[in-house]
């Protein structure tokens, strides 16, 4: 598989378009001549396996998170779809992650791709695009989706970084509400977020598993390596106000994921408004875009 490799002044990041639009690196080359990892490389081995949960960052869409039972009733229709990631039950975080995306264009700092899935009868039918930017001051992201298909359809988009946790890793945002997780990951319902689940203040993750979704985000996250002296901040548009959380127990990894729609939103439709579940409805030619920043300073 080609790595796409961009850079401006002491950022580098590389992109395996191939791999699900997948991001494979992106790091910083600091003054002392030393490079830190801002999200977890891809490895040799994982690229050659097509490991696309060995990335750095992929794609989430059409939707972002599960489809519950595979699916969803919308506008009065009732759209099926088949488990799309083995052993996952559920389909999961759309086709974007495990397709084959082109390039549109490449330049030093800037590269376009490009996917376009409208197979006849498929529930969705979409084009999308991801353009990375770098600049010596970060990187930035921006997906566009356009609805190819012949009917208004509900939407969802974000980015799914995996990010290196160290002892002393710390994360602050700020957010109003927080989806339980229940059973196989379903979200049962939506709390204030309480004192132990809060980030308000820099706090140290979690060492159980957690995978909650945070609503009313304010747009704003920031992971601090104390061992490196080293800080990531993470800043997102209004169109995506739910931010995931994503720690396996044990691992030396995790997962801090901007999106669209709340986890879960799909399967609640019918009886909640999809703006309020941060779905984006599109009519046929219709196109959302959001933008997500990969900040790095000094810690």
């Amino acid at each position: 598989m080609q790595r796409i490799t961009i850079s401006a002044g002491p950022l580098v990041a590389e992109i395996v378009p191939e791999l699900g639009g997948s991001l494979a690196r992106l790091a910083l080359r600091r003054e002392d001549g030393s490079t830190v990892e801002l999200m977890r490389p891809l490895s040799a081995a994982a690229e050659a396996a097509g490991d696309v949960l060995g990335t750095a960052m992929f794609p989430m869409l059409p939707y972002a998170n599960l489809i519950e039972n595979n699916a969803f009733t919308f506008g009065g229709r009732r759209y099926s779809f088949a488990p799309n990631f083995p052993p996952m039950r559920d389909a999961t975080h759309g086709s974007g992650w495990i397709s084959r995306w082109t390039t549109l264009s490449a330049t030093a700092s800037r590269l376009q791709i490009e996917l376009r899935d409208d197979a006849v009868g498929a529930p969705y039918q979409f084009l999308a695009r991801q353009a990375f930017i770098v600049t010596p001051q970060g990187l930035a992201v921006t997906m566009t989706l356009v609805n190819l298909g012949p009917h208004a359809m509900p939407f969802g988009f974000g980015l799914h970084p995996w990010f290196i946790r160290t002892e002393g890793t710390t994360l602050r945002f700020v957010a109003r509400s927080v989806w339980l997780e229940g059973y196989d990951g379903v979200p049962t319902e939506a709390i204030a977020v309480p004192p132990e689940l809060a980030f308000t203040e820099p706090a140290r993750l979690p060492t159980a598993r957690r995978n909650l979704c945070y609503a009313g985000w304010d747009g704003r996250a920031e992971i601090i390596w104390p061992e490196w002296r080293q800080g990531l901040a993470i800043e997102a548009e209004p169109t995506l106000p739910h931010l995931m959380l994503y720690t396996p127990k044990g691992a030396p990894h995790f997962c801090v994921e901007p999106q669209s729609n709340a986890a879960g939103a799909f399967n609640r439709l019918e009886h909640e408004d999809p703006a309020a579940l941060g779905i984006i409805v599109l009519k046929p030619g219709e196109k959302s875009s959001a933008t997500v920043r990969f900040l790095p300073f000094s810690a």
